[in-house]
């Protein structure tokens, strides 16, 4: 039998199926090629096949990378637009090293985890863009914190565009939206609005037909957010052929500058074949109270509920009628509520609240202090609590501040009387800064920190410095009730990141007050360590 004869261009293979076949089934290759390579390989000692087969394939190796030709060098990519931006300061650019790094320059116990944050919206804030060298470090942790993703979008500016396009873990940069804003809507130039509004770009058009769901939604919400007509038109291209599950995400994004232009859409939307749209549709109309839905739950609002001799008569529906569930009712209460009670709110709810004012001349305090009777009998079932919830969600849908503020009641106050709020929380977002500040404030100094997490959380940060000084106060008093740190550690998470910086010396003094070694006076220590690193940050940060 004639051995195979090995040729330079099969030598490898023949290695390789020897290998794989173990040198007792399968010969070794005899010495073959060029004359070089075949002496070389007649020199191999053949006397242990394994050990031979090894030094076989590293001669062939040798002689494939020795004549291997180098590739064309590869064309450069384009280079990242220029930003024209100011780069951070030096300090702050060092400063957020440290926060990137989670260690402080010392041995701080800050909560840099906190800090970090609020150095990305105060560096957004003033318009600057990051050093490049911690351009990777920052979309990295950005990619693990998605609460990050729209200021450190926004911050990495064009350059982060760019390097994200040749880093599959940094997709997030094109699908985060809003990251293209400055935090404040005052600061869009007319540059910037034209070089973003252009929803009929060639990317732009291009992200819509093909780009990944959450790509397009971005796109949908950035588009909306700078020319809501444009964003209109082009969710309104390719309605019909979106699944009802992208419907739903894409009717969302019209909240953004919803308008009585996007009516007739909505209106048609209530038509849609899923429930869910067609509940998001009727949601999103009954904000806008000049709308005909809003006129339609006011006509039913009217039948439902009607002035009486100084009472609240009510006559719940007693039945959900086809054009009720048209316009977002469900037959069903999803919520265990009676049929006839969840049909009243619902309807209420969607009414526009300028109906009960005008048609009684009485202010929201006076109409909420009217009892509600059905059939304005004074035996028949009460109904306050029904029509309080429900002008509750109006009031947050319309963003009606005098209705929220009506419902909250005054500001809670030691000995004074409680009043049902609904959702004081979600009533105290629709009232200014200041106020809601104000109220706050007044609930943590008389009811303490149990239940203040979520109003807390509706309020601007930094927090106000009465804000700060009864919140500081509650954990004075917390602290000497002999309650744990860890019984409020919402608040004081949220605490490290909104207590205003001038509240350092206050906690200072708690810490050293505490006993020491305890877990307050860790807490303590912690805290203000962190307010005043704060204040360092945002000082490197001013221009």
């Amino acid at each position: 039998m004639t051995a195979p004869t090995t040729t330079a261009h099969d030598s490898w293979s023949e290695l390789q199926t020897t290998a794989l076949l173990g040198t007792d089934r399968r010969p070794l290759p005899a010495p073959a090629g060029p004359p070089a390579l075949a002496a070389a390989a007649g020199a191999v000692d053949r006397a242990d096949p394994a050990t031979a087969l090894l030094d076989l394939a590293a001669l062939a190796t040798v002689r494939r990378r020795a004549g291997a030709l180098p590739l064309p060098a590869p064309a450069l990519p384009a280079p990242a637009e220029d930003d024209p931006r100011p780069e951070v300061p030096e300090a702050a650019a060092r400063r957020l090293g440290f926060l990137l790094g989670g260690r402080g320059p010392d041995t701080s116990l800050a909560n840099l985890t906190e800090l970090l944050p609020q150095w990305l919206a105060a560096a957004r804030a003033h318009g600057y863009r990051p050093p490049p060298v911690h351009l990777p470090a920052l979309l990295d942790t950005a990619r693990a914190r998605s609460e990050l993703r729209p200021d450190v979008v926004a911050l990495a500016g064009p350059l982060g565009r760019w390097l994200a396009e040749r880093n599959p873990d940094w997709r997030f940069v094109g699908r985060t939206a809003g990251a293209a804003l400055p935090v404040d809507p005052t600061e869009v130039t007319a540059e910037h609005t034209s070089e973003h509004a252009g929803g009929g770009t060639a990317a732009g058009e291009q992200i819509w037909q093909e780009g990944l769901f959450a790509e397009r939604v971005t796109h949908l919400t950035r588009l909306r957010r700078r020319d809501p007509a444009a964003g209109l038109d082009l969710l309104r291209s390719t309605w019909a052929t979106e699944r009802a599950e992208d419907r739903l995400l894409f009717l969302d994004a019209l909240q953004d500058g919803l308008s009585g232009a996007d009516e007739e859409f909505l209106e048609a939307a209530l038509g849609d074949r899923s429930k869910n749209v067609r509940a998001t549709a009727a949601e999103l109309l009954s904000t806008l109270p000049g709308s005909a839905l809003a006129a339609r739950m006011a006509e039913r609002a009217r039948a439902c509920v009607r002035p009486l001799d100084g009472v609240l008569a009510v006559d719940p529906p007693t039945e959900c009628d086809t054009a009720m569930q048209r316009d977002g009712i469900p037959p069903k209460s999803p919520t265990g509520r009676g049929q006839r009670s969840w049909w009243l709110g619902e309807i209420v709810a969607a009414a526009p609240l300028s109906l009960w004012t005008d048609a009684t001349g009485l202010t929201p305090g006076q109409l909420l202090a009217l009892p509600a009777r059905e059939g304005g009998e004074a035996d028949g079932t009460d109904w306050s609590a029904e029509l309080r919830e429900a002008w509750a969600r109006a009031a947050v849908r319309q963003r009606d501040e005098s209705w929220a503020r009506a419902l909250l009641g005054p500001a809670p106050r030691t000995g004074g009387a409680d009043r049902s709020a609904g959702a004081p929380a979600k009533l105290l977002a629709v009232l200014p800064a200041a106020e809601r500040a104000t109220w706050t404030a007044a609930f943590v100094r008389t009811h303490g920190l149990g239940d203040a997490f979520q109003l807390l959380g509706a309020c601007a940060t930094p927090w106000t410095p009465p804000l700060s000084t009864a919140v500081v106060a509650a954990l004075e008093r917390a602290a000497g009730s002999g309650a744990y740190p860890w019984s409020h550690s919402g608040v004081l998470g949220m605490t490290e990141r909104a207590l205003a910086p001038a509240a350092a010396p206050a906690v200072e003094a708690l810490a050293a007050d505490a006993a020491p070694e305890t877990a307050w006076s860790d807490t303590f220590t912690r805290l203000a360590e962190t307010l005043r690193l704060r204040a360092a940050m945002l000082a490197e940060l001013v221009p």
